[in-house]
């Protein structure tokens, strides 16, 4: 089994709009023969909570306004550390930077599908750690080998 049009539909439409958000590392999986539940999953990350939720609401904007998608389910907004967004037939998870690395999604899903992305959504593979390197480098200039 493969994920549905539609949720192929929806997967891209949600990647574009967390691209316009600046979301980084990008990806989508099709979990439809490994999961019951659902048939794809899309992962995005920010590199701080308020721009998680910044990408969360245009995701969840962008899908209403041009698809007519609303969640069944909206987790984690509290600490926006990690959202979880329900379409049902979708799942995206949008997570701050440090969650993305400690739980390493990527790592269970790995053998599925991946999902063809926008060229928006795609070009963001990498941000992630781009915006990492950069910055340490920036918290490190001015200083010394001995922090000084």
């Amino acid at each position: 089994m493969t994920a549905t049009d539609r949720s192929i539909e929806l997967i891209k439409a949600a990647a574009q709009a967390a691209a316009d958000k600046l979301a980084h590392d990008i990806i989508a999986y099709d979990v439809s023969d490994v999961l019951s539940i659902t048939d794809a999953f899309l992962l995005a990350s920010a590199p701080n909570d308020r721009q998680v939720k910044s990408i969360v609401d245009e995701i969840e904007e962008h899908l209403l306004k041009e698809l007519g998608a609303k969640p069944v389910r909206r987790e984690g907004d509290r600490d926006a550390r990690w959202v979880l967004l329900d379409y049902v037939d979708i799942v995206v998870h949008v997570q701050h930077s440090e969650e993305r690395v400690y739980y390493a999604l990527e790592r269970l899903w790995k053998d599925c599908p991946e999902i063809e992305l926008p060229a928006d959504a795609a070009a963001t593979r990498g941000k992630g750690e781009e915006h990492a390197r950069a910055q340490a480098a920036e918290a490190g200039e001015g200083f010394d080998d001995a922090g000084r």
